[in-house]
């Protein structure tokens, strides 16, 4: 019996083509798997069954419900699970609880046996705000308000991104729990280890439904896009290892009362070198990372970062150093040529190096047709590549990337680390946090936060070899399984 019937589904935004004429099928309490590179038209079909959108052709039903003529039952039967988790950031667990069953029409008490299994571990922090809670426990916590009004299909629309590998694994293992309770499940994932727990894929390309089958098999097929060679580190490696350090800590602690987020951390970075700041949610690695970049200061310790001291030296250390986040940085709104000039003038670079430097950048990246075009309309493998090069524009002593490749699919996040090598190749030191564990394996060097503390620290193939691990995943699931403190 299937659960989701799509029928020559089409949709447009103005020339741009999202769905083309797409059809398949989605058994009851089946485990689905929507994938495809950014742009794909995912979050376009997820909306349509959700009857949140409305096609331009074809039809769509949803436990024999159709999408259009029907929403109102549609709605009562799914529940939905955007990207950015969906939850209202100033409510507290409670609040936001209270609020997704008010919207279906039933309460909490009412559904609770829907959700005791998920929401109970995280029942006790009900007064807090989602705003505070880390990644893993904002999933939980989205998980439960999508489950509150018991839906018979979820539709999860790359829950996980932004989610160390150990919560990414626990929350899949929830997902299978629910399927044991006969919910279908339709998930998108950049994720290859989650596409394995699909019972079947559909891939998506430019709009059009590629490929349908087993998941191992379509990423066979596809193996260009989802499995691309993997990158040489004979360039980065240890030719940088005589220069000086660009980055030296020794025991810094960050408190905040009794809690030390940052407990006693040494390290060093040296110039030119590719560092992978690795932690899950929760381990300190962005309070680490703010004090680095001079947006917080020690609670005690020392630390410089090229040459300038953290704690008292953090404006100087703003204009010598690079960043770029998840978020990519950029300003929609302004065109690719003004991106780069704003960025360049809050650097403190002149106006002749900028007209002079803005050029040499457009012809290396190919972008110089585009330098009048809105970022907003680029693709997000284009916004990656000018985030990052505009971050070190002003040729920076150190780089922070933090997750700048989440949500990205392999292909694209292989041509980011090429950039990332060629930087590195440069003399610029590249301090890097990812979620992505084959990412790991391409640093020079790696160290692993658990509980406010470094608890390893060495070159990927030393840190195998240490803990007796076959790949990188297995060592950072070793260490974050023996975390004693609440990731919250």
């Amino acid at each position: 019996m299937n659960t989701i019937e799509v029928n020559h589904i089409s949709k447009s935004y103005g020339e741009v083509k999202a769905l083309d004429d797409v059809s398949f099928t989605v058994s009851k309490g089946e485990v689905f798997g929507l994938i495809g590179p950014d742009g794909a038209g995912k979050t376009s079909m997820f909306r349509i069954l959700c009857s949140l959108l409305l096609p331009e052709t074809g039809t769509a039903a949803v436990d024999g419900f159709d999408v259009i003529r029907q929403m109102r039952e549609v709605r009562c039967r799914v529940g939905y699970m955007p990207g950015k988790f969906s939850l209202y950031q100033d409510l507290t667990v409670e609040e936001n609880l209270k609020f997704f069953a008010t919207l279906f029409g039933t309460t909490v008490e009412a559904g609770y046996d829907s959700i005791k299994a998920i929401y109970s571990q995280i029942e006790r922090f009900r007064d807090r705000k989602a705003g505070a809670l880390s990644g893993g426990m904002k999933q939980k916590l989205a998980l439960s308000c999508a489950l509150v009004h018991s839906p018979s299909v979820l539709f999860l629309d790359e829950p996980t991104t932004g989610v160390d590998p150990v919560s990414r694994k626990e929350f899949w293992e929830m997902l299978l729990t629910l399927k044991e309770r006969g919910i279908t499940i339709v998930a998108s994932t950049p994720y290859l280890d989650e596409v394995r727990c699909c019972e079947r894929v559909a891939f998506l390309d430019h709009g059009q439904l590629r490929g349908i089958g087993a998941p191992d098999a379509i990423l066979d097929e596809f193996r260009d896009i989802f499995n691309p060679p993997g990158i040489e580190k004979a360039v980065a490696e240890s030719q940088h290892a005589e220069q000086e350090n660009v980055i030296e800590v020794k025991h810094l602690v960050k408190a905040f009362g009794s809690f030390h987020a940052v407990d006693d951390i040494s390290f060093s970075v040296r110039r030119g070198e590719i560092f992978g700041f690795l932690g899950a949610n929760g381990a300190g690695k962005t309070t680490a990372m703010h004090m680095l970049t001079g947006l917080n200061q020690p609670t005690s310790g020392t630390g410089t970062v090229v040459g300038y001291d953290i704690r008292t030296q953090h404006e100087q250390i703003k204009k010598h150093i690079g960043y770029m986040s998840q978020k990519f940085s950029l300003y929609e709104d302004l065109t690719v040529s003004e991106n780069i000039r704003l960025f360049a003038g809050i650097y403190g670079m002149k106006d002749d190096e900028i007209r002079r430097k803005t050029d040499e950048l457009l012809r290396r990246l190919q972008f110089t047709e585009h330098k009048n075009t809105l970022v907003k309309s680029l693709p997000l493998g284009w916004k990656q590549k000018l985030a990052f090069s505009v971050s070190i524009f002003h040729e920076p002593g150190v780089v922070f990337l933090d997750e700048p490749t989440g949500g990205v699919d392999p292909a694209t996040r292989r041509q980011f680390w090429e950039l990332i090598y060629d930087a590195a190749h440069r003399g610029i030191t590249v301090f890097v946090t990812t979620h992505y564990m084959d990412e790991a394996e391409y640093c020079d060097r790696i160290s692993i936060m658990v509980d406010g503390k470094i608890s390893a620290l060495g070159k990927p193939d030393e840190l195998k070899e240490q803990f007796h691990q076959p790949d990188m995943d297995h060592v950072f699931t070793y260490l974050a399984r023996q975390a004693t403190r609440s990731s919250d």
